[in-house]
């Protein structure tokens, strides 16, 4: 994977906006490359952590 640099945006509703090329370690230890755009869990109510799955859509915040 090439180095490039990454962007990360808080939005509004808790979604965490990462664009850019990374690495992901999970909490089992596993990892997994993600390229491009893409959002990240903020609210804690996602099903697919760490990714953002529009949980926070059904939540008060």
């Amino acid at each position: 994977m090439e180095n490039t640099k990454v962007k990360i945006t808080m939005l509004a509703n808790g979604a965490l906006l990462v664009e850019g090329n990374i690495t992901i370690t999970k909490k089992d230890g596993s990892s997994e490359v993600k390229e491009g755009r893409f959002s990240l869990c903020g609210c804690g109510y996602s099903e697919n952590k760490p990714y953002c799955d529009g949980s926070h859509k059904n939540t008060d915040f």
